[in-house]
C-alpha cells in the first residue's frame, strides 16, 4: 500500500508502520505504508482479487509449504505492492530510508536493497505465510534495520517467551533452542522458492537481492545463536549468581 502522507498512530485495531526512501541526487522519494491487524499481527492487503501469476499458490511454491490447497500464496500477495513500488529501482542505489512508527522514527543511510531488506523482512512476518507465523510477535515490536546481534537478541527473547506460554498450557518446552534453528532452516527453504518467484516478478534486481540479504541472516543464525549466547552470558552474571527468589 502506498502513500505520501505520515504515519497514524497505532489504535486498537491496527499498527503503522511507513518505511520512506529518499534516493540519493534525486527529489522523489517513494513511500511504502505496512498497516498490521493489531489482533492476528497480519498485514492489511488491499490489492483487489486480480493478482499476478506469479503469486500462485502452485507457481514455484515451497517444498516445505503446508498449504495444499488456495489460489494464492500468501506471503507472495503481501509482496505485491513492494514489488509494484520499487521493481524499477537499482538494488546498489544510495538512499536514506526512514521508519515511523506510533513509538519512534528511524533514519538510516543504506543501499536500496538493504532498506527493502528490512520492509521485506516485515511483511513476510506479517504475511498470513505458516512458515513464517513465527515471527509475528517480531513484527508487532519491528526493529528497522536491526543488526545481527540485536536479531539474535530479539530472536530468542521471542522464542524463550514462546516457551513459558508453552509451559502455561503444559506443552512440551525446549529451552536449548534447537526448535528455533530449525524454525530458520526451514526459513531458508521459503527465501530460496520465494526469490525465485521474484525472478519471474522483477525486471531489476532490488527486490530479489534484498530476499538474498534476508536469507543471509536466516542462515546464519543456527550457527550464530550458540557464539552469540556465550558471548552474552556475563551480562546475566546477577541473574546467575543470585540464589534466592526475587
Amino acid at each position: 500500500m502506498r502513500t505520501d502522507g505520515t504515519c497514524k498512530p497505532n489504535t486498537m485495531d491496527s499498527i503503522e508502520i511507513e518505511y520512506c526512501f529518499q534516493m540519493q541526487g534525486e527529489e522523489q522519494r517513494e513511500s511504502f505504508k505496512v498497516s498490521i491487524e493489531a489482533k492476528s499481527l497480519q498485514a492489511v492487503c488491499s490489492y483487489g482479487n486480480k493478482m499476478p501469476s506469479w503469486t500462485a499458490l502452485e507457481f514455484h511454491q515451497c517444498p516445505n509449504c503446508p498449504l495444499k490447497k488456495g489460489p494464492h500464496c500468501p506471503a507472495a500477495v503481501n509482496m505485491v505492492g513492494l514489488v509494484e513500488c520499487f521493481d524499477r529501482l537499482l538494488s546498489y542505489g544510495e538512499t536514506v530510508v526512514t521508519v515511523t512508527t506510533a513509538e519512534r522514527l528511524v533514519r538510516s543511510d543504506t543501499s536500496m536493497q538493504r532498506g527493502i531488506c528490512s520492509l521485506m523482512g516485515l511483511m513476510m512476518a506479517s504475511s498470513g505465510c505458516p512458515l513464517t507465523a513465527f515471527f509475528k510477535p517480531m513484527a508487532r515490536f519491528h526493529l528497522p534495520f536491526a543488526s545481527t546481534e540485536e536479531t539474535i537478541w530479539r530472536a530468542t527473547s521471542t522464542y524463550l517467551m514462546a516457551q513459558y506460554f508453552r509451559h502455561q498450557m503444559g506443552s512440551p518446552t525446549d529451552v536449548s533452542f534447537q526448535g528455533l534453528s530449525a524454525l530458520y532452516r526451514q526459513v531458508q527453504i521459503v527465501n530460496s522458492a520465494f526469490a525465485k518467484r521474484l525472478r519471474a516478478a522483477c525486471r531489476r534486481d532490488s527486490m530479489i537481492n534484498a530476499i538474498v540479504l534476508l536469507d543471509m541472516f536466516a542462515k546464519s543464525m543456527p550457527y550464530a545463536i550458540e557464539d552469540s549466547l556465550d558471548q552474552i552470558r556475563e551480562l546475566f552474571i546477577p541473574y546467575l549468581t543470585h540464589t534466592s527468589s526475587i
